[in-house]
């Protein structure tokens, strides 16, 4: 023991074990990259086009928003053992006919739409090759048949490196507009400019914020993480991960003040929006950099699309596990031990991914049939405020162990997002084309 010491003293051994927990960060970087689509970048460019820096510190409330969500759905997989639809389940039966709709729904349009955003920037990128349709239909198989033969392992590291892709040609795309950093930090003070409303609720509530942060304690299991002793590893995993989606979200913004606020350049709504600025950046910077960005941008969308294929498919398989579970007779055998690790060549993994992939390649030449529209906007606008309001439920109840409980600070920031996504349902759905 004497030599240990003198070998490795307790300096050293601080740093190998940050050393072994930096090397544990992952599911958090997936989370964070699938939560963060075409749709959200587009969102955050307008918001920079029509108010500049102004709103910099919704980004920021935003990301710590996340950081809470997140946190609340790994503590109640660590702490308890069991997986987030399990505690769902104890909430009553409402929470079981509430998510089967939802998964259906949202299932079949979210694969349209993920494909959708894929191809286009591979059709800007390559406009002598194949169509949107052909395209999309080809990210939509690849994304299937990766998901498929690949466990989380590899799922993970290739969502790290797509992040990274990301993650750099955004932070120097914000670097080459030539940001005036006393305007963005002067962006950081509340200020709600005359018809800002919407975009700030959005920023702070819509980036990065859909079903996949549900997923997140799925992705923790399948990581192998069990037990309470995971808890300051997953935090950490989770605050790395939303502090880089915060500085993504925030050089985002700064591209759309400076390259678009400044030239009063107006963006098209939906994920056409970034081609238009790949255009710009072309006009401006020349066809290198605009190619970088839609490389960039490629990345943000297929992460999100093999994201949403590996941990909504994991969820639907805990959802199928459980419902037999709680229709089997007194006595009979029934799988599970509230973990998700093996799931993933599950036949409810499997059939889900199928169901992402092949049906809603048929609305890439229908129209979306009126009613559909209707029912994902709906249900989609009430799932983050039934995430918040569940796990507040959860986390303070006896079913999680008394010291892994709410404490005031989470209460405070659950409550707060729960109110935020009551309010930006009604904004939603106040919207949809009735």
């Amino acid at each position: 023991m004497a030599e240990t010491s003198e070998t490795t003293g307790p300096g050293e051994l601080g740093d190998q074990r940050r050393a072994s927990t930096w090397r544990h960060i992952g599911p958090g970087i997936v989370v964070a990259a699938t939560g963060v689509g075409a749709g959200d970048l587009v969102a955050t460019l307008i918001a920079g086009s029509k108010f500049g820096y102004t709103l910099m510190w919704a980004a920021v409330i935003g990301c710590l928003v996340k950081i809470s969500l997140a946190e609340a759905v790994g503590r109640w997989h660590l702490a308890t053992g069991r997986t987030l639809f399990d505690g769902w389940r104890t909430l009553g039966g409402w929470t079981t006919g509430y998510f089967a709709v939802y998964v259906v729904i949202w299932g079949f349009v979210y694969g349209a739409t993920a494909m959708s955003s894929s191809a286009l920037p591979l059709v800007a990128l390559f406009p002598d090759g194949p169509g949107l349709k052909t395209w999309a239909i080809i990210t939509g198989l690849t994304g299937l048949v990766f998901v498929w033969f690949n466990r989380y392992a590899v799922f993970e590291k290739v969502m790290t490196v797509l992040v990274g892709v990301m993650f750099v040609v955004v932070v120097y795309v914000a670097i080459r507009v030539a940001p005036d950093m006393g305007a963005a930090f002067a962006g950081l003070l509340p200020v709600l400019p005359d018809g800002s409303l919407v975009y700030t609720l959005g920023l702070i509530g819509g980036v990065g914020g859909t079903i996949t942060m549900a997923a997140y304690g799925y992705w923790v299991n399948a990581k192998g993480w069990s037990g309470t002793s995971w808890m300051k590893v997953m935090r950490i995993d989770n605050r790395v991960a939303y502090i880089t989606t915060g500085i993504f979200v925030v050089a985002m913004l700064i591209v759309g003040a400076e390259l678009l606020h400044s030239s009063q350049i107006a963006l098209t709504k939906g994920d056409q929006g970034l081609v238009d600025l790949g255009k710009v950046l072309d006009d401006r910077f020349g066809t290198a950099t605009a190619k970088l960005f839609l490389i960039g941008f490629f990345a943000a969308s297929f992460s999100s699309l093999i994201g949403v294929w590996h941990g909504v498919s994991l969820m639907f398989a805990d959802f199928v596990q459980r419902f037999r579970a709680g229709r089997a007779a007194p006595g009979e055998e029934t799988a599970g031990d509230g973990t998700v690790r093996g799931q993933e060549r599950s036949m409810p993994f499997r059939a889900y991914l199928l169901w992402l992939t092949f049906p809603p390649m048929t609305l890439l030449w229908l129209d979306e049939p009126f009613g559909l529209v209707i029912g994902y906007g709906v249900l989609g606008a009430f799932f983050m405020p039934f995430l918040a309001l569940t796990l507040l439920w959860l986390l303070n109840s006896d079913r999680t162990p008394r010291e892994w409980r709410n404490g005031w600070l989470s209460n405070g920031m659950l409550g707060s997002a729960g109110l935020l996504f009551v309010v930006l349902c009604v904004q939603q759905v106040r919207e949809l084309p009735w």
